[in-house]
């Protein structure tokens, strides 16, 4: 799986509901459905657009949810455009199966190429939580093992208050902090029995710490798993800084980005401030300009 991988994420729920519709604490109306439908096509016609405009498809990846996006998904099947779907829960602070037992129906009736899963996890945090986690998410490994699906893992390492007390900002986490705690992570998910083909990792500020995750995710014979840069919603010259520090380095191939892709074109088609058409190029101009950053690094 050493091919490059450029996924437009655009599977967020709760918080693209809340942060860009301003739907929180209570169920949308039949226009509000819609209008989270139409925002999560018009991400995908970004996508599309880049396709039209030369991007090979064989570069190209959407991930996008069921409950908005079904439409999106399997249109994206039908073109032969990778696609990656959530499991997780939107919004909670423990990984869970957001269809409960019946995962595993969800993941097949859409055929989806990768399952994704969003994960907090830090070596700090209560061991319980951890071990309860790492069961869920071995149990959802060895289901996508013997289905032949792909496992793509987002992992977060937010801060403790006690990690974040020690050094002045959030960015000096980032940088001093974070990477080390990647790692940890990264080995305890691995010792309990998880096995990603695609880890979707934060954006690392020093090469060094790249080369280290990538040879932990690739130990043991693991030669072909891959790692992804996500964008976590920063502004273009952090997700720039993170892509070139990424790019290049054995073990990285490509990233998983989204609303540092598409928030300005959907915000400005809801606000009437962008026509559909110019919302579509904002979207696909902001992806492709990612991917010439990764590439020309």
């Amino acid at each position: 799986m050493n091919q490059e991988l450029f996924i437009l994420a655009f599977d967020h729920r709760g918080s693209f509901k809340s942060k860009m519709f301003g739907i929180s604490g209570r169920e949308e109306t039949p226009e509000e459905t819609a209008a989270l439908q139409d925002a999560k096509h018009l991400v995908y016609e970004g996508a599309l657009k880049a396709i039209e405009d030369g991007l090979s498809t064989d570069l190209v990846g959407v991930l996008v949810d069921e409950e908005m996006g079904a439409a999106v998904a399997r249109d994206a099947k039908e073109r032969g455009i990778r696609l990656a779907m959530p499991v997780e829960k939107s919004g909670q602070p423990l990984f869970d199966f957001e269809y409960g037992d019946e995962f595993g129906a969800h993941i097949a009736s859409f055929d989806a190429d990768y399952a994704k899963v969003l994960v907090r996890w830090n070596p700090d945090d209560d061991p319980e939580d951890n071990r309860v986690q790492g069961e869920r998410l071995k149990r959802l490994g060895d289901w996508l093992r013997d289905n032949g699906k792909t496992y793509l893992f987002e992992l977060l390492v937010p801060a403790t208050e006690q990690q974040l007390s020690l050094v002045a900002s959030g960015a000096d986490y980032d940088t001093e902090i974070r990477p080390y705690l990647t790692l940890q992570s990264i080995r305890q998910i691995l010792d309990a029995g998880v096995e990603p083909d695609i880890w979707k990792i934060e954006g690392l500020d020093r090469r060094r710490s790249c080369e280290l995750l990538a040879d932990l995710v690739r130990s043991d014979g693991r030669d072909d798993v891959i790692a992804v840069v996500l964008g976590r919603g920063a502004d273009d010259a952090k997700v720039d800084h993170w892509l070139r520090t990424g790019s290049g380095v054995g073990g990285y191939a490509g990233f998983a980005i989204g609303r540092s892709i598409w928030w300005t074109g959907v915000e400005g088609f809801k606000n009437n401030t962008m026509s559909r058409s110019e919302a579509v190029d904002s979207i696909s101009a902001n992806y492709r300009r990612f991917i010439d950053v990764y590439q020309n690094a």
